[in-house]
């Protein structure tokens, strides 16, 4: 039988055709928008053990908008403190963490310093979300055995308290979130030689996090303290992680970079947004991101735990913006995102705030300080602080966080 050369032709075609639409399947698996519900992925899809490094390598290179490269990563220029540790405690130290890891990072810190200048020990503290009865051990968000490494030779911990201190035994002592020496010795030390053992309560005077303009000897204890000490137990760790991936994932477009903005809609509405003009909505957030450059291809992470209506023009023009429930592995969502109170939601916002590509803080204050200082100390200086502009375009140079351009943070203090 005589072979119809022009069916063999036809055949080859056929078949090259089907291989060319199956590589263009697989390479836009993952620029997939959701049609169901805004900011709501197809969870069907999002397959997390799927996911490899490997797939970054061959994004595309077009570098579209205000992307740069991470600055230098600064070098820590305190040395580790020096070590006095007698052979037995003088008292206790306890305290707990509240309200978030961008809290956690102060609280620490003035614990730290405290209990190194008086020679006590340190009780590690429990967490306490923002409502009534919520509280959490330490290990459940942060890595026990990293945190008391870290301190070996500079302050005892203790991961559990003694049996015999309880409320009544304890002097309660009120600290400013950047305690000094001068105030441990007129405020603190009093009433821990009376007692023998205190209990801290932190309070916040300033939500700035600026260097300070006079050097002590216990800065080189709270650079340890602030950039030291905290690591996030690998469960937490693991999310934080898998979620890292599949914004770069996403980002095949912008060579896996990926902008994150710090937008709560519950905050729109709080005093302190509507004494003074420190937060932007959704709309202000678009018209600034167009108004800079940033291209409508761009991953978009928001802190928003959930969709909002009014996040709605966002998405429109930036199709690739999500919320954690967007992106969020299936199988962890009844434990990180569906819990009573909010920790572990603001622990994944605060790292993963701490490792995108630029990060915009829509909200002012402690949260937007606290990221600024993890950024820095590892290079990440693309901060936008967002603002009205007039006209049709502006330099992103311009809105440079003051925190990077004139380096008066204070992590600027413990690195350099």
């Amino acid at each position: 039988m005589g072979v119809d050369l022009r069916q063999v032709v036809a055949g080859i075609l056929t078949i090259t055709m089907f291989v060319m639409l199956g590589q263009m399947i697989k390479r836009d698996h993952f620029d997939s928008v959701e049609e169901k519900l805004p900011g709501v992925s197809d969870d069907a899809r999002f397959d997390d053990s799927k996911l490899e490094a490997k797939s970054l390598v061959s994004l595309s290179k077009r570098n579209k908008g205000p992307w740069k490269e991470d600055s230098q990563e600064l070098k820590q220029c305190w040395s580790r403190p020096t070590s006095d540790l007698v052979e037995d405690s003088k008292g206790f130290v306890t305290f707990s963490l509240t309200n978030g890891p961008e809290y956690h990072v102060s609280q620490i810190a003035a614990a730290v310093v405290v209990a190194k200048y008086l020679g006590a020990t340190l009780v590690l503290p429990d967490i306490r979300g923002s409502k009534p009865g919520n509280r959490r051990s330490f290990g459940e968000i942060y890595d026990v055995d990293k945190f008391v490494r870290s301190l070996d030779g500079i302050v005892r911990v203790a991961k559990e308290p003694p049996s015999g201190i309880s409320a009544r035994n304890l002097a309660v002592v009120k600290v400013p979130n950047t305690v000094t020496e001068e105030y441990i010795v007129d405020h603190v030390e009093p009433k821990f030689k009376s007692k023998g053992n205190i209990r801290l309560a932190t309070y916040f005077s300033s939500v700035n996090m600026k260097k300070p303009s006079q050097k002590s000897e216990l800065d080189s204890t709270s650079c340890l303290a602030m950039f030291g000490t905290l690591e996030l137990q690998p469960e937490v760790n693991e999310v934080v992680d898998s979620m890292v991936e599949r914004l770069r994932t996403l980002s095949r477009k912008s060579d896996g970079q990926f902008l994150a903005v710090d937008l709560r809609v519950d905050m729109l509405d709080n005093k302190n947004c509507q004494g003074t003009k420190s937060c932007f909505g959704a709309q202000e957030i678009l018209e600034f991101l167009q108004k800079i450059g940033i291209d409508k291809d761009t991953t978009i992470y928001l802190t928003q735990s959930r969709w909002d209506s009014s996040l709605n023009s966002l998405k429109k023009f930036f199709p690739k913006t999500y919320t954690k429930e967007g992106i969020m592995p299936v199988d962890k969502k009844s434990k990180f995102l569906d819990s009573e109170d909010s920790e572990y939601e603001k622990v994944i916002d605060y790292y993963i705030c701490s490792q995108s590509d630029i990060f915009v803080p829509a909200i002012s204050g402690l949260f937007y300080a606290n990221v600024a200082g993890n950024r820095i100390s590892s290079g990440k200086t693309q901060i936008l602080v967002p603002a009205n502009i007039e006209g049709s375009s502006a330099s992103a140079a311009n809105y440079i966080s003051t925190y990077v351009s004139k380096k008066n943070h204070l992590a600027y203090s413990c690195f350099c």
